[in-house]
């Protein structure tokens, strides 16, 4: 932009936020959230900066932090500082508490507190629901009562030691001493003295977030206004820069305070409302609103009722989180990803930001649906670098009136592809352009169609299109299909643009000599891609399932398909009847997989496949080996993986144990039967330990694997 285009944006900016911040200050309602009205301002004061002539003494850009340093000696954590999953919807509450449900057993509650039958002898789960504070989480370590250090959260495993700034803060106890009697169910005189044994010897880990209150923010940016200098943008920001600076000074003279959320420490405590009532009596600050919640309608109650309070709050929040009240079934429920299975974070919105969009571009899907992508200026959105978003379809595009060169809001929910949200057109300049949708595939050339019912269009040239055939083999190898390691997108345009495969099955006959004279492309990396391809040969009913790319047919589906059938040949010749007597299997679903083995070209690549040497593995009714490996031997055996493992991939232990007919679990309980220890364990090894669990070396789970 030229300088008089960068005035005319600035204006119309200034004017725009100044609309917002009038219809949120003063009419006490707010049409965008606070993170797209934050990167407006950003944006003003970028371009304030790149022109500083242009910036008047009312240009709302004084709002923006420094940024913190990372300059503190790194801690490990005994236990990590997961993450937890976001929800957005009660339908998504709901999945969760079914998907619990579908993992316990009844053996797993106890009368006293959890179980919870039904007249209709449907069981039910008690949880616990509290306020998520936009705070910054960190760890406090007291040893003999004594608070001895403090750490960030950091990536989970390590963080920052942060001793020295968080003792500044007057609401974290410096010496831990029970205030009242503890009253509540099971705690009796032995915990109680087990309790003030450990304030005397023991240690106590206590979790929770810095932050600062509304008042307390406002009041110290103004302060920062009078001297002229910088303001903050939010209380997070600031209360996460104050602690991360490196003179203490710094920190104190900031008015910041904690609220204490889990207690680590087993001090008796069975439920994680008792861990709050024990932080209470402890000298911690909890929260005032948190309660326990009899059903998954207790929840929603909640959820309800703090989204109405979210504004007269003291401090910012950005949803509220979910628990399952009983610590035992907790942590039997276990880890999936970097969050536990058993909390959620029930949030209000996703994270917004505004950008440009400069472009419209078409993707090709492997089931030829065609998705118009907004190609955007690049803007940060919640932690991450953004310069792509879906608008879906055809239809979404006309509802939203976007048009090329367009401000709009963008949406990450979750870890959900960004989404364009709305449209900003009070800053439009003139020179946008109207999107058509082509009519053609830009990739075959096919005509598109648009199927009845159908949203999306698609092009219908399954066989031929080559987007197709590459994001077919995209998925094919990928994690959910044949986990082929070291072999990605690029590698695939490679060996597509130099011939040497046609098709999925092609891949599993190439041999090193095909690939060394591939450019960048040394011996060593032939060899070892050629090795991966051989280890992925034998593959589980289910996965091979997947990788197909059989549309409607997910992991589920496909799980479904393969408990009920003995092999692919059976799948083949199924009836849509009997197809779909099978759960997760509907009338859509049942078609679709009868017209996918319908079609000669996909019988032929099964039929090709196979003759590739792929093997198909059904565990629970296939008698099969793996070396000396039966696949009945770890039945009903639960595995837990703890450090580096040397001779294989922790993917490939996990795939032979399951093929071997065992469970792996992510978390250690009563039930796990070994723990598997390599180089640099964690703290699952203590954990075993206390728990007397057997632990094997790699070497032993090596001679395990082959008596």
């Amino acid at each position: 932009m030229d300088k008089t285009e960068v005035k005319k944006r600035i204006e119309k900016l200034r004017s725009l936020i100044n609309r917002h911040r009038f219809l949120y200050h003063v009419q006490d309602t707010q049409e965008i959230s606070d993170s797209a009205f934050d990167a407006l301002k950003h944006e003003l004061f970028s371009l304030e900066q790149q022109h500083p002539d242009l910036i008047t003494p009312d240009s709302p850009t004084q709002r923006v932090g420094g940024q913190p340093l990372e300059k503190f000696r790194k801690v490990l954590h005994a236990l990590p500082m997961l993450s937890i999953e976001d929800i957005f919807t009660e339908e998504e509450l709901r999945q969760w508490e079914e998907y619990l449900l579908r993992l316990t057993t009844n053996d797993l509650y106890d009368q006293r507190q959890t179980k919870v039958v039904s007249r209709t002898g449907r069981m039910s789960i008690k949880y616990f629901a509290e306020l998520k504070i936009d705070g910054f989480a960190v760890s406090l370590r007291y040893k003999g009562g004594v608070f001895q250090a403090g750490a960030t959260r950091g990536n989970g495993m390590v963080g920052e030691d942060v001793t020295q700034n968080l003792k500044t803060i007057e609401s974290i106890p410096l010496k831990l001493e029970l205030h009242g009697i503890l009253r509540f169910p099971k705690f009796d005189s032995s915990n109680l003295g087990n309790l003030r044994k450990t304030l005397e010897t023991g240690e106590i880990e206590v979790r929770g977030e810095v932050y600062m209150e509304k008042k307390d923010f406002e009041r110290f940016n103004e302060e920062r206004r009078k001297r002229g200098e910088e303001l903050f943008a939010n209380p997070r920001n600031l209360a996460a820069g104050s602690i991360r600076q490196l003179d203490p000074k710094l920190a104190a003279s900031r008015p910041l305070k904690f609220l204490a959320y889990d207690l680590v420490s087993d001090l008796g405590q069975k439920l994680h409302s008792e861990d709050h009532e024990i932080l209470k009596a402890l000298g911690f600050k909890t929260d005032p609103t948190a309660r326990v919640c009899a059903s998954i309608d207790d929840i929603i109650s909640y959820w309800d009722s703090i989204k109405k309070q979210r504004d007269a709050l003291p401090f910012m929040i950005d949803g509220v989180v979910a628990v399952v009240n009983d610590n035992k079934v907790f942590d039997s429920l276990g880890v999936a990803g970097k969050s536990p299975r058993a909390i959620r974070a029930l949030k209000f919105s996703g994270m917004q930001a505004t950008t440009r969009v400069l472009d419209i571009q078409l993707q090709v899907g492997r089931t030829g649906a065609i998705t118009p992508v907004a190609i955007l200026e690049p803007v940060p959105l919640a932690g991450v670098t953004v310069s792509r978003a879906t608008l879906h379809n055809e239809d979404e595009i006309k509802r939203l009136g976007v048009k090329i060169g367009d401000t709009v809001i963008v949406e990450r929910a979750g870890d959900v592809i960004p989404a364009v949200q709305k449209v900003l057109p009070e800053l439009r300049e003139g020179t946008e352009r109207v999107f058509h949708m082509p009519t053609r595939c830009l990739a075959c050339g096919a005509d598109l169609v648009r199927p009845a019912g159908e949203a999306v269009w698609r092009c219908p040239n399954a066989k031929r299109c080559p987007a197709q055939k590459r994001e077919s083999l995209y998925h094919f190898v990928s994690k959910k299909g044949f986990n082929v390691v070291g072999l990605g997108p690029k590698i695939i345009d490679r060996l597509l643009d130099e011939h040497l495969i046609g098709d999925a099955a092609d891949l599993f006959v190439l041999q090193e000599g095909d690939l060394a004279p591939l450019e960048r492309f040394a011996e060593k990396s032939s060899e070892n891609l050629v090795s991966a391809i051989r280890q992925a040969k034998r593959i589980l009913l289910s996965r091979f399932l997947v990788a197909l790319g059989i549309r409607h047919v997910g992991e589920e589906t496909a799980i479904a398909l393969a408990e009920y059938f003995e092999g692919i040949e059976k799948i083949q010749q199924a009836s849509p009847e009997e197809l779909e007597n099978i759960p997760d299997v509907g009338a859509v679903v049942a078609k679709s997989i009868k017209e996918w083995f319908h079609d000669r070209t996909n019988r032929e690549m099964v039929e090709k496949l196979l003759k590739a040497g792929i093997k198909i593995v059904h565990p629970n009714l296939v008698k099969l080996s793996l070396g000396n490996l039966s696949l009945t031997k770890f039945q009903d055996k639960i595995f837990v993986f703890t450090g580096t493992l040397k001779s294989m991939s922790r993917d490939e232990a996990k795939e032979r144990i399951r093929m071997a007919g065992g469970n792996v679990s992510e978390s250690v309980s009563k039930k796990t039967t070994y723990v598997i220890a390599g180089e640099n364990p964690g703290s699952k090894l203590q954990e075993a330990q206390k728990l007397g669990i057997k632990i094997l070396t790699e070497k032993e789970f090596s001679d395990l694997l082959k008596t």
